[in-house]
């Protein structure tokens, strides 16, 4: 987490969590599916060459990791955190159940989605949009580098524009990469609408939480 070259850097996490709780403490639910960041790049040369599926789930390995960080950050704001794994370790974090996640955030505990799907050649991303539909989140929110969706690359296209709100459809016409592949055809499927914000934009979180004019929104 940050912009180390790889492991996790405190400040960042920090300011994360402060976000984060602002926006619990606005009686929110919130679930956080969270990648493998720079504690994968950290082993990228390692993992050069490497057989596909062995190198995804060394990046699942790496979630778990950076979940458990996030949690213990977390309880350091009285913020009261859960992780579930995609991949059975219970020494260190629980298993993925539906049903004990759901009684979590109705009980206003965070839960962190660790793992991805458990499956190989399945992105973070699409693991947002799984659980997203499976503990029937209102919405995705897809916190990134970039402060939404632009008409095209805002590093390569100065004039290119931010789009407030755009539909699915209009989307996939403009070949808009707003999630992977995968993940969108299931967010559209499900009906399940996608923020695209910037985390590194100090509020942003709590600003999109309250319905504000921040980032992008992808809906039906």
């Amino acid at each position: 987490m940050g912009d180390d070259a790889f492991g996790i850097n405190r400040d960042v996490v920090s300011r994360i969590v402060q976000e984060v709780a602002e926006v619990v403490n606005l009686g929110v639910e919130v679930g956080v599916v969270i990648g493998g960041g720079n504690i994968f790049r950290g082993m990228a040369g390692a993992a050069s060459g490497m057989d596909r599926a062995t190198a995804d789930y060394m990046g699942m390995l790496a979630t778990v990791m950076n979940a458990m960080a996030l949690a213990d950050a977390m309880k350091h704001v009285g913020v009261v955190a859960r992780v579930q794994s995609a991949l059975n370790m219970e020494a260190v974090v629980e298993p993925y159940i539906r049903g004990k996640a759901i009684r979590y955030l109705e009980d206003g505990k965070v839960v962190i989605f660790a793992a991805g799907t458990g499956n190989p050649f399945f992105t973070t991303d699409t693991a947002a949009a799984l659980r997203g539909a499976e503990i029937g989140a209102e919405i995705v929110l897809k916190a990134t580098k970039v402060d939404g969706v632009y008409s095209a690359d805002p590093k390569k296209d100065p004039s290119a524009t931010r789009y407030s709100r755009i539909s699915f459809d209009e989307a996939i016409a403009r070949n808009l990469q707003v999630l992977d592949a995968t993940a969108f055809a299931l967010c559209r499927d499900q009906k399940l609408p996608i923020k695209v914000f910037s985390i590194f934009v100090p509020g942003a979180l709590k600003r999109v939480a309250m319905g504000g004019d921040e980032g992008t929104l992808v809906h039906i």
